[in-house]
């Protein structure tokens, strides 16, 4: 997955880094995410994603939280001074956090880990490389807590591969065959792992290539890129984005194209 899909308004972000999880976590965080901000009082800074279908378990200001997976585009309003270290989720990482994600849909929980709190909030407070070390301890963390990973684990993390990643399947039944599972073997995977179905993941990698495109390819013909991501058509992607993030192809593009102007621009 790439690390900007889902970020609507990259110009927009605070000093923000991503960084690949320790060897112990590897099967069970995609990368870390580290944003740190220092706002002018008065101001703040709008942050705008449309997330990848996943598990996020986050540390900040002394406290961790589990969000779930999204069905709309969502924000956050950065003030003030801080920080956050978060690790999105390999679907191998949730059953050891939550027993039901579908219920953290659009939602998020406390998640009682003071040690975790702790040796992350040291981390970033300890000078150069406090990034890194911050990481370390996160993924030490996290693969003490979920274990030795069983087929189910497995087989959910190789289907947000398939479903996410690149040469994804373009159908739910095209998934089940690569995974060589039945489709009701596909749905309860999904719903155990990550809350949301495959069609609807389907549909959310559909929207973060959409908003990519729109960003970096300025000059995309819509009904092309319609056709190139799926859509039956023109209206259908337009309806999807619209329902999804807020706003239509055509003004997010004006938008996002104001965005990397201003940016730009010398202060």
């Amino acid at each position: 997955m790439r690390a900007t899909r889902g970020v609507l308004y990259p110009a927009r972000l605070p000093d923000f880094h991503r960084l690949p999880p320790a060897t112990a976590a590897r099967d069970l965080a995609v990368w870390f995410w580290i944003p740190e901000w220092s706002i002018e009082p008065a101001r703040s800074s709008r942050q705008e994603i449309v997330g990848y279908p996943a598990l996020n378990l986050v540390v900040e200001n002394g406290d961790v939280s589990l969000s779930g997976a999204t069905t709309r585009a969502s924000h956050r309003e950065l003030t003030g001074t801080g920080w956050a270290v978060g690790a999105l989720l390999r679907p191998a990482a949730v059953a050891a956090l939550i027993d039901d994600p579908a219920a953290l849909v659009d939602a998020e929980q406390p998640v009682v880990a003071p040690e975790l709190a702790d040796g992350v909030s040291a981390a970033m407070a300890s000078g150069e490389g406090h990034r890194e070390r911050a990481v370390a301890v996160f993924s030490e963390w996290l693969a003490r807590r979920v274990g030795p990973l069983d087929d189910s684990a497995r087989h959910a993390n190789a289907l947000v591969e398939v479903l996410m990643e690149e040469g994804a399947a373009d159908s739910v039944e095209e998934a089940a065959t690569r995974l060589a599972v039945s489709l009701r073997t596909l749905q309860r995977l999904a719903h155990r792992h990550v809350g949301v179905s495959p069609a609807a993941m389907i549909r959310r990698r559909r929207l973060q290539e959409a908003a990519e495109h729109l960003r970096l390819h300025p000059s995309v013909d819509l009904a092309d890129l319609a056709a190139d991501l799926g859509y039956a058509d023109h209206a259908h992607l337009t309806r999807d984005f619209r329902n999804v993030l807020g706003i239509a192809p055509r003004a997010y593009r004006a938008s996002s194209a104001q965005d990397v102007r201003s940016a730009a621009a010398p202060s």
